[in-house]
């Protein structure tokens, strides 16, 4: 490696830490594939949008280990009370022998389960019971990753991935191209496996992998999935690669829309508005991250005879940085690495289209 593709580096990582800082406060421009959703605060009004349309018809929820309970029985306050489900899914009333196993009963088949206990152990001839779920716990979704508000949802009823994910504010900025659900399996638990899902074979989970665009733009119920309580909702961060350099007309970040699409050299340089007139096409410096090192390490990268079939194109991988520099001298080369990075205001990240 030439003592100028070193300072070159040099440059280049000392401000990459900087460049990171600025996009923090210039955000994203984000789009979807071919979608209308330019930014994520158009794509987050839709999840809001569509979220409330689908919104399920209230449906008694199972009882589970951990809920706090309101019993009631119509005038017999002494055996009206709030009792919390064990861990082994049992509750105790008085003067009812032994323990009442509760967990997997809705509400309204507790109700008809304590009437007859009530009237079996002679309490109460005519009994009119009632219970409400006052807290519940057993019934988690976990909501993480590239969300606004990283959560615990608790499934109160029926509820949708859309529901799940307004209730974490939506997407972050840094979203990738898809939302994974991870649920364990269990002998009575659903099975859902929507068009463009994929299910791990492990046999005690299925994953479960649904593309944004079609959640938001299909206006297919197959992509919007129930969610249950044990679940989890991941929106993995989507991988970013830097185009830099005075030899490129729109230096930043670029986001790669992983899950089937890759990001090469020269997509990635007609993303960034292709070169400028004064480019060094065949010293271009692709600078990855060695795994195995720990360093960052130089790939060469002839531009122009890519172009013209004379080398392969090269995949680009996350976190990548492409450097490309102009022609006006070694001098500048070194200095071009340094404003690509620092142009303040105009640095982004933009998203692949």
């Amino acid at each position: 490696m030439d003592a100028t593709v070193r300072r070159a580096l040099a440059w280049a990582e000392a401000k990459l830490f900087w460049l990171a800082v600025v996009v923090a406060f210039l955000g994203v421009q984000a789009s979807f594939g071919q979608s209308n959703y330019q930014t994520p605060q158009q794509a987050n009004d839709k999840i809001q949008q569509l979220a409330a349309l689908a919104s399920a018809h209230p449906k008694d929820t199972p009882v589970g280990s951990g809920d706090l309970l309101k019993v009631d029985v119509f005038d017999v306050p002494e055996l009206s009370r709030e009792v919390r489900v064990t861990d082994t899914g049992d509750i105790s009333l008085p003067l009812i022998p032994g323990r009442i196993h509760v967990a997997g009963l809705t509400p309204y088949k507790l109700q008809l389960k304590l009437e007859q206990l009530l009237i079996e152990n002679g309490l109460v001839s005519h009994p009119q019971v009632s219970v409400y779920v006052k807290e519940q716990y057993s019934q988690p979704v976990n909501v993480v990753g590239a969300v606004a508000h990283p959560t615990v949802y608790q499934v109160v009823r029926p509820t949708t991935l859309l529901e799940v994910l307004a209730a974490a504010g939506g997407i972050s900025a840094n979203a990738g191209s898809v939302v994974i659900v991870t649920r364990p399996i269990h002998n009575d638990a659903p099975h859902e496996k929507p068009a463009s899902a994929t299910s791990n074979p492990d046999p005690d989970v299925q994953r479960i992998t649904i593309r944004l665009q079609d959640l938001l733009e299909s206006g297919n119920p197959v992509y919007n999935i129930p969610v249950y309580g044990g679940d989890t909702v991941t929106v993995p961060q989507a991988g970013i690669v830097y185009v830099l350099g005075a030899g490129i007309a729109q230096p930043g970040g670029y986001v790669l829309q992983g899950h089937g699409e890759q990001v090469t050299v020269l997509r990635a340089v007609a993303l960034a508005h292709g070169l400028t007139g004064f480019a060094k096409a065949n010293s271009a410096v692709i600078m990855r991250n060695n795994p195995l090192t720990g360093h960052r390490e130089a790939i060469h990268v002839r531009l122009k005879d890519i172009e013209k079939h004379k080398s392969e194109d090269i995949p680009l991988k996350s976190n990548d940085i492409l450097y490309i520099p102009d022609s006006a001298g070694k001098k500048v080369l070194a200095r071009g690495a340094q404003a690509a990075i620092g142009i303040g205001t105009s640095v982004a990240i933009y998203r692949v289209p």
